[in-house]
This record gives structure tokens, C-alpha cells and sequence, in this order.
């Protein structure tokens, strides 16, 4: 899947690996995991550690890293269902975004008859838009987080879709796993498959992945929220994939990765994905999981870090790109 070549031949100072070396080993880069960044579509750089992780709230003791080792990818996920319904809208098999989402849902007739529900679009639910109560912020090892709450529930798309009104969707973006989940039920009934079967063939296959995991709710169905492991290597190779609008399709990629609506200070969120002021754009999961992609200079920088649920888990992604490759930059 990836050519190998020397940092100076890509644009990058020869001294690269060097500078994530004393990234670490001074300390900056807390809970670092794996590290791969590519450039003009070669891959220039692997760095793998070891430590503490989890899959979801399992402990996995200690574990080496290395490049065939999957990793949670936590709400990066959000970002990879983005990508596989973007792959579904172009054959016609998941509605429009403009369309509206209950439309969809028609078991859920009760909640349809409500008008302020039936505004509901499938872009408010792409843009975290709904304008329904959702709650975060509690831990994710408890009931009382919405996404964990979704999970437990006997159906999952009810859950999201009977959460209080609390203002009208499409006026603010308020961060919500329910909303992917939403997206993953759109693309599982549109194709007729399970979500984890579509992306094998219409992504991650043609993409030349060879392995991930998809983990589930009780009720069985893969959390489009954030259940995905994959390798850092496949993660990098998936930002790749949009960078060069393959697989993916181009009217799609342009589309997602569109700022549409504030998210923080300084960065703003389109269809899943975030995207930052300076053209970057970034899929982001709980403890550090991180995919950056910077299409003015077709930089790809992948992220995997045991920082799960730390008040501080920014630190260590944000230091490997700001720290250490972006200020590597040459061309």
C-alpha cells in the first residue's frame, strides 16, 4: 500500500525521525503510541512505543506497537462513516443530505408526527446539528454518557432520535455520537448490509486494508460512533485516499471537508470531519487518536495515543504535528 521514501525526498528535514525521538524522549509526547506520516503519497515516517491501552473500557495491559497492531481509533470513526456515506450517496443508495432523516426511520411514526422533529435533515445530523439534548460530557465508562447510554439501549436510533428538543437544529454544533450513529443506520438500510461489510468492499478493500475490527452495541450493530481498530499505517492510508479523491468521490470530499459550522475557537466542522481555519482538516477520537490531513502541502500525519479520557490528551497529537512535522517542512 505504501512506498517508502527518505524525508529529504519528500520535502521534510532528513533529521525527522530525530526530532519525534526527542519529542519523546523529553517527555512531550505523553501516552504516544504510533506515529506515520506520508507525503506525495510515500510514507516517510513510522514510529511505533508501547504502553497501557484499552479496546473501548477492556483493558489490554501493556502492549508493543508495531505496524500490523490494530488500535482504537475511538470517534476518528465519525469521520470513516463520512467517507463510506459519501461512497453510498454517489450510487444512490443513502439519501441526500437536504432530505429529512425521520423520512427514513419510518418505524418511528410517533416521533415523525412531531413538526419540529420532522425538520430534522440528514445534513443537521452530518453537521451535529440536531438541536437534541445530548450529553458527553460525563465518562465514558458510564451509562449516563449519552453514546455509552446509546449503546446499552434496545434500539439505538430511538434513543437519538426522542432526546429532548432543546433548540432548533442547524443553529449551533453540539458534539454528538448519536448523530453518527444516526448516519451508520442511513448507510447499514441503504446498501442492505451491515456497516462493517460495506466499508470491507466499498473502502477499506479497494484501499488495500487488510485488517481492522468494527466493535458493537449489545444490540450487535457497529458503532458508527466509535467503535473502529485499525492500523496507524491504514488510518494514514484512508487520509491519503482523500487527499487524492480516490475511492472517495471528488464532488463528496470536497463537500464533506467544507467548514459549515462553528464547532470551537478557531476551528469549525463540516460533514464529520473537522476543519481548522488554515486549511487543515482533522478526524479526532478520545485519548489522542488523531488524523491530520494538510492538502496545501499533501501531508497525511496519523496519531494513536493512550490518553483516554485525560483532560490533556490534545497534548501529545498536537505536539507531534506542530512540534515536529510541520516545523519539518522544506517544500
Amino acid at each position: 500500500m505504501w512506498q517508502r521514501i527518505q524525508p529529504e525526498k519528500a520535502g521534510l528535514a532528513p533529521d525527522l525521525a530525530g526530532r519525534l525521538d526527542a519529542l519523546v524522549r523529553e517527555g512531550r509526547a505523553p501516552g504516544l503510541h504510533g506515529v506515520v506520516v506520508a507525503r506525495h503519497g510515500g510514507l516517510v515516517l513510522e514510529h511505533y512505543g508501547s504502553g497501557p491501552d484499552f479496546s473501548w473500557n477492556t483493558p489490554l495491559g501493556t502492549v508493543d506497537f508495531g505496524p500490523e497492531t490494530l488500535h482504537d481509533v475511538r470517534s476518528v470513526t465519525k469521520s470513516v462513516v463520512a467517507l463510506l456515506y459519501g461512497i453510498a450517496l454517489a450510487d444512490g443508495m443513502v439519501p441526500e443530505p437536504d432530505e429529512p432523516i425521520l423520512r427514513h426511520f419510518p418505524e418511528y411514526s410517533d416521533l415523525a408526527a412531531d413538526p419540529r422533529r420532522a425538520r430534522l435533515t440528514v445534513e443537521h445530523t452530518l453537521t451535529m446539528t440536531l438541536g437534541l439534548e445530548w450529553d458527553e460530557t460525563k465518562p465514558y465508562t458510564s451509562p449516563e454518557n449519552d453514546e455509552i447510554g446509546m449503546e446499552l439501549a434496545a434500539d439505538r436510533y430511538r434513543y437519538v432520535l426522542e432526546r429532548p428538543i432543546v433548540e432548533e437544529p442547524g443553529r449551533r454544533w453540539h458534539y454528538s455520537g448519536g448523530a453518527a450513529a444516526l448516519i451508520g443506520g442511513l448507510i447499514a438500510r441503504g446498501t442492505g448490509r451491515p456497516l462493517e461489510d460495506f466499508a470491507r468492499t466499498a473502502l477499506f478493500e479497494p484501499l488495500g486494508v487488510e485488517s481492522f475490527e468494527w466493535m458493537a452495541g449489545d444490540d450487535g450493530v457497529a458503532s458508527a460512533a466509535s467503535g473502529l481498530r485499525l492500523t496507524p499505517r491504514d488510518l494514514a492510508g484512508l487520509g491519503q485516499a482523500v487527499l487524492d479523491r480516490r475511492v472517495i468521490p471528488v464532488s463528496w470530499a470536497e463537500a464533506m471537508l467544507r467548514p459549515r459550522v462553528p464547532a470551537w475557537d478557531g476551528c469549525s466542522y463540516g460533514y464529520l470531519w473537522y476543519a481548522g481555519p488554515d486549511g487543515r482538516v482533522a478526524a479526532m477520537g478520545n485519548g489522542g487518536q488523531r488524523l491530520f490531513l494538510v492538502p496545501g502541502h499533501d501531508l497525511v500525519v496519523a496519531v494513536t495515543a493512550g490518553g483516554y479520557n485525560g483532560a490533556d490528551q490534545d497534548t501529545t497529537p498536537r505536539a507531534v504535528l506542530e512540534d515536529v512535522v510541520l516545523p519539518a517542512l522544506k517544500l
